[in-house]
């Protein structure tokens, strides 16, 4: 009663997430490419794709990173709302069972140490670990480490993005030898960052890995400031 929750999408008190920010959800557009997602003006594998095929057999997104979902996941990443991840969950879950993905474990995309020390916590963890909870699947955090500190992403092309984050991470084999894994971000714009953590699963002996995110960036919503727009935003 004293501190209520408040809505991250629209501020609205008393909720976590409100229905009014639950029905405005937009998914991302159809026809989309088989393999990254991306949205297309036909169906099967873009030309991105055919050219430098990403490590994950395939990467999906819940929803297109625009109002409200950008306040949502700005907050959830730079404003401590830890208890915003698990309502962001239940949609999380919701579509991955549309999707029918059989893995056996779930495996949140880490941050650097750095990272890691200047924000106090990761950011997807709050969104990932309630969600095996909720879906009955293994949670490894510990699985995947990023082994070397990044610039942002933001701002950089395609081809940028990739060697940006080569070689960046490091995966535990006695924990994903043999397994389907799902691999879960927050937001992902073209894909090179969880391809790269993917590359590090499938090389320590992974089976197969499924990329997904809450948020999918498009260039036509103004996704790719996402970082420039977080405190100016919410102040």
């Amino acid at each position: 009663m004293l501190f209520p929750p408040s809505c991250g999408g629209c501020g609205k008190l008393g909720v976590r997430w409100c229905k009014e920010c639950q029905y405005k959800l937009e998914p991302v557009p159809l026809p989309i490419c088989e393999i990254c997602g991306t949205p297309q003006n036909l169906c099967g594998v873009c030309k991105n794709c055919q050219t430098t095929r990403p490590a994950f057999y395939a990467l999906r997104s819940c929803a297109v990173f625009k109002e409200p979902v950008r306040p949502a996941l700005i907050k959830l990443k730079y404003r401590h709302e830890f208890g915003l991840g698990e309502a962001l969950a239940w949609n999380v879950g919701t579509y991955l069972d549309k999707l029918g993905w059989q893995a056996d474990a779930l495996i949140p995309v880490p941050l650097s140490k750095q990272r890691f020390a200047e924000r106090g916590y990761n950011q997807v963890d709050l969104i990932a670990h309630p969600l095996a909870h909720l879906i009955g699947l293994q949670y490894l955090p510990g699985a995947l480490h990023r082994v070397r500190h990044t610039a942002s992403q933001v701002g950089l092309s395609g081809r940028e993005r990739r060697k940006n984050v080569l070689g960046a991470f490091q995966a535990d084999a006695k924990l994903v030898l043999g397994k389907t894994l799902i691999l879960l971000d927050d937001i992902t714009t073209t894909g090179a960052t969880i391809s790269s953590a993917s590359r590090s699963l499938l090389d320590a002996g992974a089976k197969k890995v499924y990329a997904l995110t809450f948020a999918k960036a498009l260039p036509h919503y103004g996704g790719d400031h996402e970082v420039s727009l977080s405190t100016r935003s919410l102040s």
